[in-house]
């Protein structure tokens, strides 16, 4: 049996932005748990992802200006 991988932060990065373009109007609520289960479906270990990560993952990606805050949770300065 193959050993699954741990998703590095690009991994987590593309999965965000594949549950963003299925689902545009996702809750916050629901958006952590869609985006590990995008990761175990291209085949990653998952018990290491937490929320803190995911959501890290997101501020950084919209403050950096790679995707708009469509869930409207990153707070402006």
């Amino acid at each position: 049996m193959r050993k699954l991988d741990y998703p590095r932060n690009d991994d987590i990065a593309e999965a965000i932005l594949a549950v963003l373009s299925k689902n545009p109007l996702i809750s916050p609520a629901d958006f952590v748990e869609e985006v590990i289960k995008e990761l175990k479906e291209r085949g990653f270990y998952t018990n290491l992802v937490n929320a803190k990560r995911v959501w890290r993952i997101y501020e950084s990606m919209v403050r950096k200006g790679t995707i708009y805050d469509v869930l409207d949770v990153v707070k402006r300065k």
